[in-house]
């Protein structure tokens, strides 16, 4: 009793991803070229293979001349042997066995009912001295009929003619729409079968506007395939064939997959290789590189419907020895190809070092600690890649430096107690030098974060395209984030440093927050300084309960709009007055710890206000009814004002940016950075 094979459920299980639309195209030539092969081997005489591939389009539904009627199928005729009586029960059978020995699987038929829900045959084949004609329908529902024939036939010419029609309309999405591309895609699957000995049958390509042969495609894409190499894995052996394709055509580098002569898994060879990046040249003509692997290994375990292998991707545990995995070949495979293109890579490995190189030099200073220990090939990146990208895996560089580092200062808090005295002060020694040069690496990165910054000031302050400046929001960020307190932030969020070095540490911070909702003053006011710092001392001063608490001091920083000329008497038109007026409010709702303590005398905690605005005519007279001092550059104005126990600074941008400067130029000369 036979088991009864079920077509509707075959399908079911049969899997073929929207993505992969041409495959049952790509089955069908392939099955066309195995026709023919078979013929040539039947007729010594015969070498005229031929394919047709017609794309079937529908009605022209668009009154855009140009663009072409949606594909619905496709035509593939060819003169190879045909559905004689042998390959007629092979068709018959599901999973067949009858060409299992070049890799047939006996399911491309069932990709064709996956994409297409009609199939149509017609072959004229010979058996004997006569020549016969057979036709069938074939199709999910009612699987083989329609059928008929064999009938004899006067026709001399062997002929079959494969119709894959009604295409199913979610891989029709999918679907290439031209047949350039449909061409390209079809050469790139077949192309084994161009490079073997022998060659492939002649092959067109026929749409409504034209044709294409793939024959003189490939001709106009091949430089070279005479070059293989071969390796093997536990007793298996696997081949490579080198392929040199003109890079006017092809710009990609692949390492392909083959099973069966047919193209099963394409992998992309960029970073996997140092060096190969862009097109390549072997002193006679740019070229792009290709490979095929190829092995009964692989043949033996494709999977059904030849888009992937039922292997492992890595092996580890109990099989971990006695099987083959994908990573394996693919270890083995990159290194015969690394060995081959290495006489082709010399000048774009120097290319990509110098990139790596010129941007730590210029923009990443920080990581140059970590460059003597890369390896050369760590080095090489490729030219073309963003500075993004690159500082993303140079900061993965160092993290895995980080990380070793630590579990090595762990190691040395445990000295082994058997291990010699000299031996332990070395490693000390050198986990010493380690540390030190990664310091050194955490100080250029800081570093480097002020160039950036007042590089970006630099630009914030200058009149945009539209005659305008940009607004004081734009200037506040930069300094320091919106709507946010101190524990809100982390240190390297805000750049207080452009204004004062000292202002960077501080107890307490608020950014554009209002006097009400802050913790150091019972002010009730709605008024919101753009920034307000508290600072406690660490002398301490005796109070009525006996404990301790420091002295304070209030810093109040007011920023304006670049070139902002309407300076007037009033907190809402002068930015002293306003900043002042901050200052009072304050301390007349007594300053506090943010804990909550009250610091005694609240109105002797001297204030510090800044005010960061360009010295425009209405700003020099309010500086000057203040009685402040201007400074040596003309550039700002200075002064204490004894009423008010503050201390009052106006800073034009110009002034803040390039005292900034002034500051870290030591800094950025010693890094490397420009100042200028």
């Amino acid at each position: 009793m036979s088991l009864n094979t079920s077509l509707k459920g075959r399908l079911r299980n049969t899997n073929l991803p929207l993505t992969h639309g041409l495959a049952p195209l790509f089955e069908a030539v392939v099955n066309s070229i195995h026709s023919i092969d078979e013929r040539k081997r039947k007729v010594d005489e015969f070498n005229d293979g031929e394919i047709t591939i017609k794309i079937k389009r529908g009605p022209q539904l668009s009154i855009d001349e140009y663009t072409k009627p949606d594909i619905i199928g496709f035509e593939i005729i060819d003169n190879g042997i045909g559905f004689d009586s042998e390959n007629y029960k092979s068709f018959q059978t599901l999973d067949s066995e009858y060409k299992i020995d070049i890799g047939c699987r006996g399911v491309g038929r069932l990709l064709w009912l996956k994409a297409f829900n009609k199939v149509s045959v017609k072959s004229t084949f010979e058996e004997g001295e006569t020549n016969f004609i057979r036709e069938f329908d074939f199709n999910a529902i009612n699987d083989i009929h329609n059928e008929a024939g064999p009938t004899t036939t006067t026709i001399e010419k062997l002929s079959t003619s494969i119709k894959l029609s009604n295409i199913n309309q979610d891989y029709l999405k999918y679907l290439p729409k031209t047949a350039q591309i449909i061409s390209r895609d079809l050469l790139e699957h077949c192309l084994w079968y161009f490079i073997r000995q022998g060659g492939a049958p002649e092959i067109i390509v026929q749409d409504i506007d034209g044709k294409i042969s793939l024959v003189k495609m490939y001709d106009e894409l091949m430089i070279d395939s005479s070059k293989t190499d071969s390796f093997k894995i536990k007793s298996e052996l696997f081949e490579i064939t080198h392929v040199k394709l003109k890079s006017s055509v092809q710009n990609k580098h692949n390492l392909i997959f083959s099973a069966a002569d047919r193209v099963v898994k394409e992998e992309s060879l960029q970073g996997k290789i140092p060096g190969l990046f862009g097109v390549l040249n072997d002193g006679i003509s740019d070229f792009s590189y290709t490979c095929f692997l190829t092995a009964s290994f692989l043949t033996n375990n494709v999977n059904s419907e030849r888009v992937g292998f039922n292997l492992r991707e890595s092996g580890d545990g109990l099989f971990e020895d006695l099987e083959i995995t994908l990573q394996d070949i693919r270890k083995k495979s990159i290194g015969l190809i690394s060995k081959y293109l290495d006489q082709y890579l010399t000048e774009n490995k120097e290319v990509g070092i110098k990139r790596l190189t010129n941007f730590v030099d210029s923009k990443a200073p920080r990581y140059k600690p970590i460059l003597k220990r890369l390896s050369e090939d760590e080095k090489i990146v490729d030219p073309g890649i963003s500075d993004k990208e690159l500082d993303i895996k140079l900061h993965n560089y160092l993290m895995a430096f980080e990380a070793e580092l630590l579990a090595e200062g762990h190691d040395l808090m445990i000295p082994d107690g058997i291990e010699d005295k000299e031996d332990y002060t070395r490693r000390i020694e050198e986990y010493l030098k380690k540390a030190g040069e990664l310091k050194q690496s955490d100080l250029a990165n800081y570093v480097t974060h002020r160039k950036v910054i007042l590089d970006l000031l630099g630009k914030a302050i200058q009149i945009r395209k539209d005659g305008k400046y940009s607004k004081e929001e734009v200037l506040h960020r930069l300094i320091m984030p919106m709507q946010k307190v101190s524990d809100e932030i982390r240190f390297d969020d805000s750049n207080l440093w452009l204004i004062d070095e000292r202002l960077a540490f501080h107890n307490f911070l608020a950014s554009d927050k209002t006097l009400l909702s802050m913790p150091v003053t019972d002010s009730g006011s709605s008024k919101e300084p753009d920034i307000l710092g508290l600072n406690i001392y660490d002398n301490p001063l005796l109070v009525n309960d006996g404990e301790s608490l420091p002295l304070a001091s209030i810093t109040v920083v007011e920023i304006k709009r670049p070139m902002r000329n309407d300076a007037k008497a009033g907190e809402d038109k002068d930015p002293i007055e306003q900043a002042l007026g901050y200052l009072e409010r304050i301390r007349n709702g007594k300053v506090k710890t943010e804990t909550g303590r009250l610091i005694p005398d609240s109105h002797s905690v001297p204030g510090f206000c800044y005010v960061i605005c360009d010295i425009t005519a209405s700003i020099k007279e309010r500086c000057k009814l203040f009685n402040l001092r201007v400074t040596s550059d003309k550039l700002g104005y200075f002064g204490y004002n004894e009423n008010y126990k503050a201390y009052i600074e106006v800073i034009s941008f110009d002034r803040l940016l390039n005292m900034a400067k002034e500051r870290n130029r030591a800094f950025f000369d010693k890094l490397g950075l420009p100042s200028k």
